[in-house]
């Protein structure tokens, strides 16, 4: 049974290889954060981050992670994602596909345009 699990992770993480460009473990997403371990795997469970198995290891985009603080508008949208019923995986699916916006909905989260990220992610619900 844990061998199905860790093939389920790993096809899970190669599906979001080609999407994310970067990744960072817990550990370092905590250095980079100034909190521990524990504290990032918080923010993970409440949704405030998102994180995927790669190879065993959980791992969140370093795309969440900008200047000390988690990205800026990130908690928000991902509220607004599991109001519309998008899981972990869909949810990280969706901020890295390309849209109208232009670019990826991170990629205007990280350049602080977050106000159309928010309103195209509150409209997924209707």
């Amino acid at each position: 049974m844990t061998e199905h699990r860790s093939d389920a992770d790993q096809a899970h993480a190669d599906a979001f290889e080609a999407l994310v460009p970067a990744w960072l473990t817990v550990p370092e997403a905590a250095d980079l954060l100034g909190v521990g371990v524990n504290r990032v795997r918080q923010l993970v469970t409440d949704r405030q981050l998102l994180a995927v198995r790669r190879e065993g290891v959980l791992m969140v985009p370093a795309d969440f992670v900008q200047d000390g603080r988690v990205l800026k508008g990130l908690p928000g949208v991902l509220t607004l994602l599991a109001d519309a019923r998008y899981g972990d995986d869909e949810a990280l699916r969706w901020l890295y596909t390309d849209d109208d916006i232009p670019g990826s909905p991170v990629q205007a989260l990280v350049e602080n345009r977050g106000t159309e990220v928010k309103r195209r992610a509150q409209a997924l619900g209707f």
